[in-house]
């Protein structure tokens, strides 16, 4: 088991993303003061194989651009505004490749969890490109970046290309065969969509022996509870605010 610690038990959710555009440079910028020390982000890789920060498929959603991530090359994607779709303050704020955000996190002191979103099909390529930028980065003497997917491919994967790093697998929905797939993943930790947890569901994968992470939690009340019950810590869009009412 690698050694990993949650402390505070939170963990920034595409950066701070309650106040910035998710997987953005200003978003990574803010998790230093909110006082979390992990922070989560997605990455894909372009039509050239770039690592860049991005959640969906499609940029439609977080740019101003229109079709599939996987369509474009750097340039293109280095081209587009990915703030505006927040708040006007972030117009033209970029898209971030993988190895700007994770020197800001290494200056920052700050540890990585890097989410791998491959598209259909890419999950080797985007695993295998994600963690050799990674390595070409991040300090053997420090601990390393935590790799996670809700692709069992990809965290299959990165355990063969990185045994040494930990893993995350992650799912949507409750999955009473997780043991089959957290064995398939080669996981370290679990990570579950909060809503699905429960006292009894959280006591029983404790007992797997596995570290469980709880996705997306906002509510302070809520994040007591889901520690209180033994997660090891939650991923908010909103890290001070939980941090300061634990």
């Amino acid at each position: 088991m690698p050694d990993f610690s949650f402390y505070p038990p939170v963990i920034a959710h595409r950066g701070v993303s309650a106040h910035a555009p998710e997987n953005t440079m200003a978003a990574m910028q803010l998790v230093p003061q909110s006082g979390a020390k992990w922070v989560e982000f997605d990455v894909h890789i372009t039509q050239d194989g770039v690592p860049v920060l991005l959640h969906d498929d499609t940029l439609d959603r977080t740019t101003d651009g229109k079709g599939k991530i996987a369509d474009f090359d750097w340039v293109g994607i280095e081209a587009l505004d990915a703030g505006s779709w927040f708040d006007a303050r972030f117009k033209n704020e970029p898209a971030p490749r993988l190895g700007e955000v994770l020197r800001f996190a290494l200056e920052a002191g700050l540890r990585p969890l890097i989410e791998i979103k491959p598209c259909p099909g890419r999950a080797q390529a985007t695993t295998m490109v994600a963690l050799m930028e990674a390595a070409k980065i991040w300090p053997v003497n420090q601990p390393p970046p935590f790799i996670l997917s809700f692709d069992v491919d990809a965290v299959a994967i990165a355990a063969q290309f990185q045994p040494h790093w930990p893993r995350g697998f992650s799912f949507s929905r409750w999955r009473e065969d997780w043991r089959l797939f957290a064995a398939r993943a080669q996981a370290d930790v679990l990570v579950v969509d909060a809503d699905f947890l429960n006292r009894a569901r959280v006591s029983v994968m404790a007992q797997a022996g596995l570290p469980l992470l709880a996705y997306t939690v906002n509510n302070p009340t809520q994040a007591k509870e889901l520690l209180d019950w033994g997660v090891s810590a939650v991923f908010s869009d909103n890290p001070k605010a939980i941090i300061e009412a634990l």
